[in-house]
């Protein structure tokens, strides 16, 4: 019973930007374990698959919140010729990759 007081309370009290940047971190492990295949996933470097475009310019092209329900449904379009890889996210999963792409995009 004591820790789960201790838990509330620390989930009370910590800053909401320790969970942001936990988020963004699985966030990041997420976009580097299934699209960096073909994507440049971090801030800087060129796509591994020319056609593919690098995660950091994505919402010129793509608003962040069609991604979300993209990701949800399925995303079945490829880059140059490959075939995009068949996912299937959890719900939290979409929000901490979202939140990766969101904060590493060039404004």
């Amino acid at each position: 019973m004591r820790f789960i007081l201790i838990l509330c309370a620390l989930v009370v009290f910590l800053p909401r930007e320790t969970f942001a940047a936990e988020q963004i971190e699985r966030g990041r492990a997420i976009a580097k374990a299934n699209c960096s295949r073909c994507h440049a996933v971090g801030v800087t470097g060129k796509s591994p698959n020319p056609a593919s475009p690098p995660f950091r310019a994505l919402t010129k092209k793509y608003p962040l919140e069609n991604l979300e329900e993209a990701l949800a449904e399925g995303i079945v379009v490829g880059h140059g010729g490959l075939d995009m890889p068949r996912f299937e996210f959890s719900p939290g999963q979409i929000e901490s990759l979202l939140a990766y792409m969101a904060s590493i995009q060039r404004k």
